[in-house]
């Protein structure tokens, strides 16, 4: 598989850990699925930090925080015609590139594409916005 240099914007294809299983003693995600990166941040010798917000088809339950993908979005990402949402109450952080990266679709890379500049603004500032998003931290 085919591994970028990670950068805030990516989508990326994971196998993202809910903070419910981590709390539930699961140390591997159920399923493969589209992640925004937030962050990457170089750590010298041990390599780049990425934060990564997970993209579901489940509404927001009630209390929680996310922000819905224009279908536009979705479409310049190759992702299905379903409503998705990026959920911005928990993320996954871990050294690039891990292990549970997966190739994205039929290519031979983890990647979709790129938020949208203005799109990925806005996520970024309805991250923040939340007071304190539960961290699973895969290293």
């Amino acid at each position: 598989m085919m591994i970028p240099k990670p950068e805030a914007g990516m989508v990326i294809n994971y196998s993202y850990l809910w903070a419910r299983e981590a709390r539930a003693g699961q140390e591997e995600g159920a399923k493969n699925r589209p992640c925004a990166i937030i962050l990457a941040t170089e750590e010298g010798e041990r390599g780049t930090r990425v934060q990564i917000l997970p993209v579901t088809h489940s509404p927001p339950s009630s209390g929680a925080s996310a922000v819905e993908i224009p279908g536009a979005i979705k479409r310049h990402l190759r992702l299905d015609d379903e409503r998705s949402w990026i959920l911005i109450d928990e993320y996954n952080q871990f050294l690039w590139p891990g292990y549970d990266l997966q190739p994205a679709g039929r290519s031979q890379s983890p990647v979709y594409g790129f938020l949208p500049q203005r799109f990925f603004q806005h996520l970024i500032e309805s991250f923040l916005a939340r007071p304190h998003p539960t961290e699973v931290d895969r290293i």
